[in-house]
């Protein structure tokens, strides 16, 4: 685990799956069911949008486990383990607590004050439960990773062999099917604060250190079989809506989830492994935008919902009132704040000379 390349496909993937989780929750807003979790509706269903993202459902939250246990491989290059857990403290634990008591309570009250409820809140992670199973992951699964780190070229040598075909790729999949037969979530898209979402999150953030750990071989392999991922699992997606009215068998799902998966991964790792400035910017912006959502998202929906306008426009402007506060609040206010930016996972820049002149 020597090389220090930086890979711009894995910060592809980060910032473009976190873009699609902003949009699939706003799409929400839109469904019949959307009060029934917790989120303001629209008297005006657009029950045709769920079609797109019921094939996204199932594996935007498993990717990024995977794309979190690869940036944890990545991390562990040029730390020890009590580094890596000082570092993950910080940039995880910290923005976890912080958004529990200062950022969910929010987004709490625009619900209950749309819906005529008593205002009330008792801690919790809602969509920030994504952090909190990442930096457990990183507690459970840590002395195996040094294990692994300390004995690479051994494991290397072994996981070259696995994944020099693609039949490989079965030895990832089993434990994801295993699991949605053992523990039968319903419905299987359900991942938050649940044991389902749990594991599933588990077997994704490790096998995203092994993706990283096993190197070029899967790389290539991963690249020279992309259509074929992406054939089987546009062919398993249009058997779950035609056949199974999205509600197919979970280990349906299971394999699908995967095979997706593996076909963005093959994409990105072919197209994306490429820098840029709009890159950079979005890869500091995506964990403070991640941790606002939310709220920017009720507060749209608690404002453009009661309007007597078309239902596809407020569609188009809680996405846009969404997006450009998530941005504005990260560009004016987090960014330039040396109090703020831990707060939102985002390193201290002391060499940041605006950031110190708004705090005098």
């Amino acid at each position: 685990m020597t090389t220090t390349e930086r890979r711009y496909d894995i910060d592809w993937l980060r910032v473009i799956t976190i873009g699609l989780l902003l949009i699939y929750h706003i799409a929400i807003v839109f469904q019949p069911w959307a009060p029934f979790i917790g989120f303001i509706k629209s008297e005006t269903s657009m029950e045709s949008i769920w079609i797109p993202m019921s094939a996204l459902n199932i594996w935007r939250i498993p990717l990024l486990f995977f794309v979190s246990g690869m940036g944890v491989c990545f991390a562990m290059r040029k730390r020890t383990g009590a580094q890596l857990l000082q570092e993950r403290s910080i940039r995880i634990l910290i923005p976890f607590l912080f958004g529990m008591i200062c950022i969910v309570p929010l987004h709490f009250l625009v619900w209950q004050h749309y819906y005529n409820q008593d205002i009330a809140y008792m801690a919790n992670p809602s969509h920030l439960w994504f952090l909190g199973n990442i930096f457990a992951y990183v507690l459970i699964l840590l002395p195996l990773f040094l294990y692994m780190k300390k004995n690479h070229f051994v494991i290397k040598s072994l996981l070259n062999k696995l994944f020099k075909t693609p039949l490989g790729l079965l030895a990832v999949m089993i434990p994801f099917v295993l699991e949605s037969v053992l523990i039968n979530p319903n419905p299987f898209e359900m991942y938050a604060m649940n044991l389902h979402g749990f594991i599933l999150g588990f077997l994704a953030f490790f096998f995203g250190f092994v993706f990283i750990l096993a190197g070029e071989t899967l790389r290539r392999t991963l690249i020279k079989w992309k259509w074929l991922f992406l054939f089987l699992a546009v062919s398993l997606y249009t058997c779950r809506l035609l056949a199974f009215e999205l509600q197919a068998p979970n280990y349906l799902m299971a394999m699908e989830s995967n095979i997706w998966i593996f076909a963005v991964f093959g994409f990105a790792f072919q197209y994306l492994n490429k820098a840029s400035k709009v890159l950079t910017y979005l890869c500091e912006a995506a964990y403070p935008v991640y941790i606002l959502h939310m709220v920017m998202l009720f507060g749209a929906s608690y404002l453009i919902i009661p309007l007597q306008i078309p239902v596809f426009l407020q569609f188009v402007l809680i996405n846009l009132i969404t997006f450009v506060g998530c941005f504005a609040l990260y560009e004016f206010v987090i960014k330039r704040s040396i109090v703020l930016r831990p707060l939102f996972g985002l390193k201290i820049n002391l060499k940041n000379k605006p950031a110190l002149k708004l705090q005098t």
